[in-house]
């Protein structure tokens, strides 16, 4: 009878280190996903802060923004010729 107790007792504790473990990976994952989302707010606002100072500043922007907003003005302007081309090839 005491191995059987002592079987049961290490299947136990085992098991329990198992249930553990698996609830740590869980709240890990949730708390990783959390940051994941946290992030991608950042990310957007950050955006959206620089989109907002082009729309209001981009036509005369501090000097620590004039190559950024030359760059946008410049990809602009490439899109604008890109779908001039567009449409002569499709002849609208």
């Amino acid at each position: 009878m005491d191995f059987i107790n002592k079987v049961e007792e290490t299947i136990t504790t085992k098991g329990q280190r198992v249930v553990d473990k698996a609830k740590e990976m869980a709240e890990v994952a949730s708390l990783k996903s959390q940051i994941g989302t946290c992030e991608e707010v950042i990310k957007k606002n950050y955006a959206e802060i620089g989109r907002l100072y082009y729309e209001n500043y981009g036509d005369n922007p501090e000097e620590l923004f004039a190559k950024q907003c030359r760059a946008v003005q410049n990809a602009q302007n490439g899109v604008q010729d890109l779908e001039q081309k567009i449409r002569q090839i499709k002849g609208i």
